[in-house]
């Protein structure tokens, strides 16, 4: 039985559940263990697109597979990897944490060094013109709500309201990213480095670009397809035994590498050259994918 509880570490498996094709292939694994092409006879659907809901059902640690040699061929096989959910909900006797909360504007980054393919948009139009990183300077980007490179950085300054007398808990972000293929390519992996005050807090490998199959949920009606759609909800919770993201551990490198004493925190997004996967970046803000929100940044502290 999984035990999960309202905390946000446990996003990627509401949003696994979300979903009626994904319980739908619940279903039908209960009866038996099933691969991909069978499934998707079932459902009448491509493979292609049970692929991406095995994925999310994975990422929600509904399912889990394997490949195994079968009728002469080699078969992804799917199967639950659980058979109860338990939802622990907040007791009102619980107190409320403090915390002090930032909303980072896609456009609003201080530094950047970004390489083709690259690009901006508002929620009206692109600014300037595609694959040219001199439109990173333009002053409408300020109004940006989604933006893509194919490596380099763009790095924040948030205030950090803490006072003295404040002893910093956990820091959180929260944030919807992927990678950045030329178009989409639903698999264009890309090691994405996180840094805060100049600390590495770990890395993680998008999947992909997504958006051949269907559109972003929130994304403008002249947002045409081919391009950038949606990415994948992320959580990074940095506490004192180290940095995680959708609960997994990254890093190490916790609370007390941070350099605390400043009067803002510096956070870089990152896809560096000599990365395995050299496959881009893509943030996405309100009215954009499939949440609609700016990267969130919390300072819980007691």
């Amino acid at each position: 039985m999984l035990k999960a509880t309202t905390n946000t570490d446990y996003l990627p498996l509401y949003e696994a559940l979300a979903s009626e094709v994904r319980l739908r292939i619940l279903q039908l694994l209960a009866a038996q263990p099933m691969n991909i092409k069978d499934i998707a006879q079932q459902l009448q659907l491509s493979s292609a697109i049970v692929t991406m809901h095995v994925r999310k059902l994975e990422a929600g640690g509904l399912i889990r597979t394997k490949k195994v040699r079968k009728e002469g061929g080699t078969h992804k096989m799917c199967e639950l990897a659980i058979e109860r959910i338990q939802i622990d909900l907040p007791l009102t006797t619980e107190p409320m944490r403090q915390v002090y909360e930032s909303i980072i504007p896609i456009g609003h980054y201080t530094e950047f060094d970004v390489y083709p393919t690259c690009g901006l948009a508002t929620k009206d139009k692109i600014i300037g013109q595609f694959d040219d990183p001199r439109y990173f300077l333009e002053p409408e980007r300020m109004y940006a709500h989604i933006l893509w490179f194919g490596k380099g950085y763009v790095e924040y300054r948030i205030p950090n309201y803490l006072l003295p007398g404040q002893e910093l808990e956990e820091i959180e972000i929260t944030m919807e990213l992927g990678s950045e293929a030329p178009g989409v390519n639903d698999h264009w992996p890309s090691d994405i480095h996180f840094y805060l005050n100049g600390t590495l807090l770990g890395q993680w490998t998008s999947p992909g670009d997504y958006g051949s199959c269907s559109r972003g949920k929130y994304a403008p009606d002249w947002w045409r397809t081919g391009l950038n759609q949606y990415g994948l909800l992320k959580v990074i919770r940095i506490k004192e035994e180290g940095t995680f993201i959708d609960g997994q551990q990254m890093s190490s490198n916790g609370l007390s590498a941070l350099s605390l004493d400043r009067n803002h925190w510096i956070f870089r997004l990152a896809v560096e050259e000599g990365s395995a996967h050299v496959g881009g970046l893509t943030l996405y803000g309100e009215g954009f994918g499939n949440y609609s929100q700016d990267p969130l940044f919390r300072v819980y502290y007691r």
